[in-house]
Formats: C-alpha cells, structure tokens, sequence
C-alpha cells in the first residue's frame, strides 16, 4: 500500500501537468485568450514543461506555446530571449515525429513575426536544423519544416540569400518531386518565397532545376497546387526576359492559357498573372502568347459570369502589356471587343479594376488615329474626363488617367470626339485637346464648320489662358484658321459693343437723306409725265395715219 500511494501520488502530477498543458493549447486556440494567457505569465509555466520526462507534456506544451506565440509578438520575443530555444532544437533528434512536428510549429510561429525573429533565430542555428529536418523520412516533419524554411525567406532580400548560402535549395527541389500533394504545394510557395525578392535569387531557383519541375506540377488535378506553381512561376518570370524565356521554354504555354477557362477562380487570376508577367517584357513574348489565340483566351475569361474583379485586373493588366507593344496587336484587343471590356470595367466601383482599365485603354489606343478612334467610337474620352475631374478619384488613378487621355488625344483626328471636352476639360488636359485641333482644323474646311456650330469656337474665346502658355499659343493658332469677323463675333463682349454702337450712333443727317428721296421722287415722277406725253403723241399720230388710208 505504500509503494501504490507514493506512485498514486507521482501519477496524479503527471495527470495534472498533462491537463494543465492541454487546457492551455486549447485555450490558445481562441485569439481572445491570448492576451489574457500571457498576462497570467503562461510563458514561465511552459518553459519547465517543454523539459518534462513525459513525451505527451512535451508535446503538448509545445503545441500550447507555439500558438501562443504566433498570435502575440511579444510572446515570440520572449521566446527567442529564454533558454527555450536550444531545447526546442535538440527535439528535432527525437525520434518522436508528432514530437518533431510540434517543435516545428514553434519555430515556424516564431519565423512567421518579423524580420528580426526570422534572423534571430537563424542566428540560433535554427536553420541549419530546419534544413536537417527536411531530409526527414515522415512527410509531415518535412512538410512542417519547408513551412518555417518559406517563413524565413519571405521576410526580406537577406534572408532568402541566407536560405541560399544554407543549401536549402535542393531540398527544397527534392521535396516538390513528392508524390505526396500538400509536400509540393508547400515546396513550390518556399520557392515564390525566394523568387519574388531578386533577379539574382531567381536566377538560383532556375538554376536549381526547379522551373522543369514547376511546369510538371501544373497538370496535377489539385487546384491549390496549381495555384501556387503558376504564382512561382510569375515570380520568376516577372524579373527579366531571360527569365521568361525560361519558363516559357519549360512548355508552360499553351498549358497556361487552358487554365483561364478553370472552374477555380483563383487558379484563373494566378494564370492570368503568369500571362501578365511573360508579356510584359518584349514583344516576342506577346506576339507568342497572341499566336497561342492568348487575347481570346483573356477575353473570354473577362467575358465569364463567374470572373472576379480579382481575375480582371491581371487579365486587362496583360491585355494592356500586349496592345501597348505593337499596334497590331493593339488593333487585335480592338478587333475583339477587348475595349468594350475595358470601357466597360469604367463603370466599377473597385478603383484598382478602374485603374488598370484606364491604363490598358492608354496602351492600346497611343498607336495611330484609327485606334484612338476606336476609342472615341465608345465615347470613351467623356468617361475618363470624368474621372479625371472627380473630386473623390486618387491622386494614383488621376495620373494613370491623365496619361491615358494625354496618349489617345495626341492621336485622335475625330473632331467629334473632341468637341465636348473644350467644355469639361481643365486647364490641364485642355492643351492636349486643343493641340489636336491645331493639327485638324488647317487642312478640313468641314472641321471649321463643325468646330464653329458646335458652339466650339465660342467656347474657345471665353478660355482664359496666361500670356505667352502653351494654351496662348494653341488659342491663337485655333482663331488664325477662321475669319476675323468669325473670332470677334464669337468673342465675349462683343454684343455688348454692337449696343454701344447703337446707342452711340447719331442720325444728324437724316432730314438731308428725307430731301434727297423727296427729290429722287419728284424726278421719277417727271420722268414718268414725259415718257407718258410720248407714248400718247405717237399713239395719236398712228390713229391718224390709219384713218387717211
């Protein structure tokens, strides 16, 4: 009986540390114990337990501390500056894999922060062992590990190359060749991770043979890992051409293209992306997506009852990459309705679909007149005239729209298209309109008559302009094409001086004008008498004559 009570009592600690630790991982689960937990200083009650002969309490007090610690920073803080660290480490060497797992979670909690505990702990020699730990025969120790690897990375320039310099690379390479679906999701965003900072880091990726592998992935039935394979993929491409051309040689396209048309609207932004992110570099590479049937492919994505503003804003962000690179392709967009798109994503209320809309628009009608005559065939100047003018636009779409506008007027010669802005344009964007009529209104006698009726030229004298601007010189260019006569009478001010006129006027010589008409009466009239006498005398003298005979 006594050996059962003194272990009687040794059991009821352990149930007691094992209850303790479980209530506070579930504890930890809600965001809104967090704070609560720390303040009742749970950290300092952990830390013995990350040590205790049972497996399970460690365990368990590892899952606890690293929940705590990827919702409070200062809890990470605290745990990088105890001695809990190097403990956390060593239990990657057991041969407990849930173990294992849980010790990972922390680091990666810890990695997930900030900068300066992601380099923290790698001053630690964390990532050494996380390297360790990605060789690891359980998949879900690998998976844990490439998670907190991916967590360091993503931070800055700095830590991805000291990923690199660690020889992560490989690993990582090796761990998307998996057969296991969630080992490559989690190795292919590692990899965007590293990507996205530099040329030079994705140079290293490519040379690590991940793009072949990459390209591989994207046939995978799983739409989360395709998602993430063409997001790494854009972060290569997005750097340079040479790397573009690097991932288009990889067989990437036309495969790309078919995912526009996917049932899973986030696999169809990030194809878009990917697009967005090959085209953009020369025109080879958009005369290559057009040839592949790209701008239907695109606008039948825009065209889709299911596509998000999300997806739009690649897909015209691309469209808009391709038109602007040469005007053939640019009168491509136009020839499939690709401006009806953009003319109709105007009218959005998402100000970032707006924004690359109007960008788009510039790209593709800057070429020549007939494509800003596409343009003003959609009465598309008035729209982004008034987003310009809008009190509520961003000053970032203001000048997207500004340059947008400045690039089509430059190129439109339709005169109806630019009538009305005379009447709403600012100051601003007013020399670029009547800059175009400089070029119009010389050589077309029926643009005069039409500035003319349209009440354009009226408008035109009431600008007021500061001496010797570029606006000056546009108006006086403008008035030199029409008649004095038609300037002045088009002139404010100038009805008032027809009235002065009038009430200057002094009609002193109008009883000389009465005598001179009473004069020119009488002679008509004496005139008259005598051509009468003469028609009598001659008709009496043929009466006489006949009555002789």
């Amino acid at each position: 009986m006594g050996s059962r009570s003194v272990l009687q009592v040794f059991h009821n600690y352990q149930k007691a540390r094992t209850t303790f630790t479980q209530t506070i991982a579930e504890l930890a689960l809600k965001p809104a114990n967090i704070e609560s937990l720390y303040e009742a200083n749970v950290l300092e009650l952990l830390k013995p337990l990350i040590n205790d002969v049972c497996p399970s309490i460690r365990q368990c007090a590892a899952v606890a501390l690293g929940r705590l610690v990827e919702n409070h920073p200062e809890a990470a803080a605290t745990t990088l500056n105890s001695n809990l660290l190097p403990t956390l480490l060593s239990e990657l060497d057991s041969p407990n894999k849930y173990m294992k797992k849980s010790v990972l979670y922390v680091i990666r909690s810890v990695c997930k922060n900030d900068a300066a505990s992601a380099d923290a702990l790698v001053q630690a020699g964390g990532l050494t062992s996380l390297i360790y730990a990605m060789g690891d025969f359980e998949p879900m120790v690998k998976e844990s590990a490439l998670c907190a690897v991916g967590y360091i990375a993503k931070h800055n320039k700095e830590l991805a190359q000291t990923v690199i310099d660690a020889g992560a690379i490989p690993s990582i390479v090796l761990c998307l060749q998996e057969p296991e679906v969630n080992m490559k999701q989690v190795a292919a965003s590692v990899l965007a991770d590293i990507s996205k900072h530099s040329m030079q880091l994705a140079q290293h990726v490519a040379d690590c043979g991940a793009i072949p592998h990459l390209a591989k992935a994207i046939s995978n039935p799983d739409a989360k890992l395709k998602r993430v394979v063409f997001n790494t993929l854009s972060n290569i491409a997005k750097h340079s051409l040479e790397m573009a051309e690097t991932v288009v040689e990889c067989n990437t396209f036309p495969n790309t293209l078919v995912h526009l048309a996917h049932s899973d609207s986030k696999v169809r932004k990030a194809a878009a992306t990917l697009i967005r992110d090959v085209v953009k570099h020369s025109l080879s590479m958009s005369q290559m997506v057009v040839n592949l049937g790209g701008i239907g492919a695109i606008l039948e994505c825009l065209t889709s009852d299911s596509c998000t503003n999300e997806e739009k804003v690649p897909c015209f962000v691309a469209l808009g990459y391709m038109a602007g690179q040469n005007d053939q392709i640019g009168l491509s967009v136009i020839n499939c309705k690709g401006v009806d798109m953009m003319a109709e994503a105007l009218y959005s209320e998402d100000e970032v679909l707006v924004s690359v809309a109007v960008w788009a628009l510039g790209q593709t009608g800057k070429h020549s007149p007939e494509h800003a005559k596409a343009l003003a065939a959609r009465e598309i100047f008035p729209k982004l005239m008034e987003i310009y003018t809008d009190p509520r636009t961003s000053l970032d779409l203001q000048e997207k729209t500004k340059n947008a506008l400045k690039q089509v007027l430059q190129k439109c010669m339709v005169v109806s298209a630019l009538d009305p802005l005379i009447q709403d344009a600012p100051p601003s964007m007013l020399r670029y309109v009547l800059g175009q009529y400089t070029r119009i209104l010389p050589h077309d006698p029926k643009a005069r008559r039409m500035f003319v009726t349209s009440g354009a030229l009226k408008k035109l004298q009431e600008i007021e302009a500061e001496p010797g601007s570029a606006l000056t010189e546009y108006i006086s260019l403008i008035n030199a094409c029409f008649p004095d006569e038609i300037v002045r009478y088009y002139s404010p001010g100038y009805s008032d001086q027809l009235l002065d006129m009038v009430e200057q006027y002094a009609p002193e010589a109008m009883s000389t004008i009465l005598r001179e008409a009473r004069m020119m009466t009488s002679e008509m009239q004496t005139d008259t008498g005598y051509v009468l006498d003469e028609t009598t005398s001659s008709a009496s003298q043929d009466i006489a004559n006949a009555m002789a005979v």
